[in-house]
C-alpha cells in the first residue's frame, strides 16, 4: 500500500495563536515550517536548548535590538520532534492584543504567514506523524463537550480505530500476496489448502468488518449527539417537559391550543451524552396553513430522530403509539394513568405537582445508555470511515463470490485501497480539505 504521508521538506513557516482570542493571562503563539531556527533567532537571539523552555526578549530584530516585543517563555522543537514533525516553535507571550498583533507582525516579517484552519495538524498528517483517523479524533477532542465525547475522541487520537484498521489491512496484505502466488503459478504443486485457507480468510475480515460495521451508530452519536423528539396532541405537556428537562424557560408556555409551531431545539447533557431535545407542534388536524406547516415540520422530527417521547394527557389516550416511543401520560394528578398501552409500559407525570418526573429522567438516561451503548471495540465516528469500511466489506465479499483469480486479486486490491482511505495510506487528496477543513485555525 502507498503511503502519502512522507515527509515534504521546505514548506513555508507558518503561525497562529494556539490559545483562544479571550482575554487571558497567556497567549501561546505556535511556528512550525522550513526556517523556523532563523526566525527565532531573530526574535529571540539564539536558539535555546531543544524542549526546554526558557524566558527570553522578544525583539522585532534581535540583532540590532530594534523593537523590544515582550518577554516571553520560548520552547523550540527541532525537527522531527515536534507536532508536526517539522522545525517548529511556541511562543508563550503576555495576551494583550497589542502584544499578539506586534509579534504577528514581526513573524510576518521574518518570513511566516498566518496558518489556514487545521495547517497544523495537516502537516503532521503529511510527515506521518499521525494518520488521518488520529487527525479526526483530535479535531473531535478539541470540540467534546461532554465526557462521552471526550473518551471516544481520545481513544480515537490513542489509535484505537487506527491499530483495527491496519491489522485489518496486514491480514489482507497476506490474503492477496497468496492470491497472488495462486496466479502466478497456477502449474505448480502448491499446497492443496492454500485456496481454502485465503477463502476462510477473506470470510473473517468479511465478517470482522461486518461486525464493525453493525455497531447501530453509537460512535456517531456520541460524537454528534442524539436527539429525543417530543411528540403529541396540542396541550399534552410538551413545552412544559422541555422547560423542566432544560431547567428554564425554553418554549412558550401556555393553556391556548397550538401555541409551539415551529420546532423548539434545546441541548441538555443525559448520561455524559449531548443530547438534543426538540419540542414539536401539536399533532392534529387543522385548516389553519401556519399551524399545518408546524405539524408536516413536527413528523419530520419524529421520522428522523433517535427516540421520541409520545406525551399524551390523561384524560384523552392515544389509539396506538408511535413505533419505539416512549409513552408519557401527563396530568395524572387529575386522572390515573394506565399501565401499559398496546403491551408498552406508560410513564405517568404530573408536570403540576412534579409526581413521576425523576423517574422520567432515569428513563431517559437508560435510553441514552442504550442509543450508545457498545462491546467496547472501537466504534466508527464518521460517515466516511462508514462508506470506507462498507465499500471494502462489499469487495471482500465479491472476491468470495468470484471463481476466477484475477477477479478475485482485484477484488481485494479494492478492499486494500478501500480500507487505505480510511488511515490516510493511499491518495485521498480529495478527502483532505473536508478532514482538515473542520478544524480551527491554530491547530
Amino acid at each position: 500500500m502507498q503511503s502519502i504521508t512522507n515527509y515534504h521538506p521546505g514548506l513555508p513557516p507558518i503561525f497562529a495563536l494556539a490559545t483562544g482570542s479571550s482575554r487571558a493571562a497567556i497567549a501561546i503563539m505556535r511556528v512550525s515550517g522550513d526556517g523556523c531556527a532563523d526566525i527565532l533567532t531573530r526574535l529571540a537571539g539564539r536558539l535555546p536548548l531543544p524542549r526546554r523552555a526558557v524566558l527570553r526578549s522578544l525583539w522585532r530584530d534581535a540583532a540590532s535590538g530594534t523593537d523590544h516585543l515582550d518577554d516571553a517563555l520560548v520552547l523550540w522543537f527541532p525537527a522531527p520532534r515536534s507536532y508536526t514533525g517539522e522545525d517548529s516553535f511556541e511562543l508563550h507571550l503576555h495576551a494583550g492584543p497589542a502584544v499578539i498583533t506586534a509579534v504577528a507582525d514581526a513573524l510576518v516579517e521574518a518570513g511566516a504567514r498566518p496558518a489556514e484552519p487545521g495547517e497544523f495538524t495537516r502537516r503532521a498528517f503529511m510527515h506521518g506523524r499521525i494518520d488521518l483517523t488520529e487527525a479526526e479524533g483530535i479535531a473531535d477532542l478539541i470540540a467534546a463537550e461532554t465526557e462521552a465525547q471526550r473518551r471516544q475522541a481520545l481513544s480515537q487520537v490513542d489509535g484505537a480505530l487506527s491499530t483495527l484498521y491496519r491489522e485489518w489491512a496486514d491480514r489482507l496484505r497476506v490474503v492477496l500476496a497468496r492470491q497472488e502466488a495462486l496466479i502466478d503459478f497456477p502449474d505448480e504443486d502448491l499446497p492443496p489448502d492454500v485456496e481454502a485457507g485465503l477463502l476462510a480468510e477473506i470470510a473473517s475480515l468479511r465478517d470482522e468488518i461486518g461486525a464493525h460495521l453493525a455497531d447501530g451508530s453509537r460512535g456517531e452519536r456520541i460524537r454528534r449527539g442524539i436527539v429525543f423528539a417530543i411528540a403529541g396532541p396540542p396541550n399534552a405537556g410538551k413545552s412544559s417537559l422541555l422547560n423542566w428537562l432544560a431547567e428554564r424557560d425554553a418554549a412558550i408556555v401556555s393553556p391556548i391550543a397550538g401555541t409551539t409551531r415551529d420546532a423548539v431545539e434545546i441541548a441538555i447533557i443525559l448520561a455524559d451524552v449531548k443530547v438534543t431535545l426538540v419540542d414539536t407542534a401539536g399533532l392534529r388536524e387543522t385548516s389553519d396553513p401556519v399551524e399545518a406547516e408546524g405539524v408536516r415540520r413536527a413528523m419530520f422530527h419524529v421520522e428522523h430522530s433517535d427516540a421520541v417521547i409520545q406525551m399524551f394527557p390523561a384524560d384523552d389516550l392515544p389509539a396506538c403509539l408511535l413505533p419505539g416511543s416512549i409513552p408519557v401520560c401527563n396530568k395524572i394528578d387529575l386522572v390515573p394513568p394506565p399501565a401499559v398501552i398496546s403491551d408498552t409500559p406508560v410513564y405517568g407525570i404530573s408536570l403540576k405537582t412534579g409526581e413521576g418526573l425523576q423517574a422520567l429522567h432515569s428513563v431517559l438516561e437508560e435510553k441514552t445508555r442504550a442509543l450508545t451503548a457498545g462491546t467496547g471495540a472501537a466504534p466508527l465516528t464518521r460517515a466516511r470511515h462508514r462508506a470506507a469500511a462498507e465499500a471494502a466489506r462489499t469487495n471482500l465479499d465479491e472476491a468470495l463470490r468470484v471463481d476466477w483469480p484475477e477477479m478475485r486479486g482485484e477484488e481485494l486490491r479494492l478492499a486494500m485501497r478501500s480500507l487505505g482511505r480510511l488511515t490516510g495510506e493511499v491518495g485521498v487528496e480529495d478527502i483532505l480539505d473536508t478532514v482538515f477543513g473542520q478544524f480551527c485555525i491554530g491547530k
